[in-house]
């Protein structure tokens, strides 16, 4: 067994923040959720949400409650993306981040403007991202390849489209943030083979054209297969 020598100063003043990129898609365009900060380091720059971990707290709890204080946020659904532990990434001390993704429908939701720690937030086009603080460019770029990764494998656009989706619409999302053009007949053949979505026997139209089947996510992964 290992013990830990107390009183070592190598062990001091270590800390965890939990930094979550939360994702949306409005008319075709992806966004992600930014906070500006109303404190130093960096105050008055934008960053991506999240903040230090409580030593109480687990990592998920942390994150969740971190985006709740800083936007208001309850109830959303996010997946551990990676971890940054450059010596120093934090100014004040040594500080790993451990990194998380997750979407929203951001018509569902109000962000708060203002909390004790932020002056603003707003949903940012992921190709129009202003100087982020610390090094959340970093994180905002891999947490994208996550998502990425994750549309391509899991029910993670669920949130999206609670009430079922067409063929159309979700090619359309997936279009828009793997930033590439899929043929529509090899796309619905795809998409179909993976047993990722299920009819909910419901049409609806999709900008106006003839009525379309309407789809839902199945709960899970997709085991071996990949969309891309």
């Amino acid at each position: 067994m290992i013990y830990v020598k107390l009183g070592n100063s190598l062990y001091e003043k270590q800390g965890i923040h939990v930094i979550s990129s939360i994702f949306t898609v409005e008319n075709g365009i992806t966004k992600v959720l930014l906070i500006e900060r109303s404190y130093e380091p960096y105050k008055g720059m934008w960053a991506l949400v999240g903040g230090a971990l409580y030593n109480n707290e687990d990592l998920v709890v942390g994150a969740k409650r971190e985006i709740y204080e800083k936007t208001g946020i309850k109830d959303i659904d996010i997946y551990l993306s990676n971890v940054f532990g450059k010596v120093d990434r934090s100014p004040l001390m040594r500080m790993v981040a451990v990194s998380f993704i997750g979407v929203i429908d951001s018509a569902k939701v109000e962000i708060l403007k203002e909390t004790m720690s932020t002056s603003d937030a707003l949903w940012y086009p992921i190709d129009k991202i202003p100087n982020l603080a610390f090094d959340h460019v970093e994180i905002l770029n891999d947490g994208l390849e996550m998502l990425k990764k994750k549309i391509g494998e899991s029910d993670i656009l669920r949130a999206l489209y609670p009430n079922g989706f067409t063929i159309p619409e979700i090619q359309k999302v997936y279009e828009t943030v793997l930033n590439k053009q899929f043929d529509r007949r090899n796309f619905r053949k795809k998409l179909l083979s993976l047993d990722l979505i299920q009819d909910t026997n419901k049409t609806k139209n999709f900008m106006g054209n003839k009525p379309a089947k309407v789809y839902k996510f199945k709960t899970g992964n997709i085991k071996n297969k990949s969309l891309l």
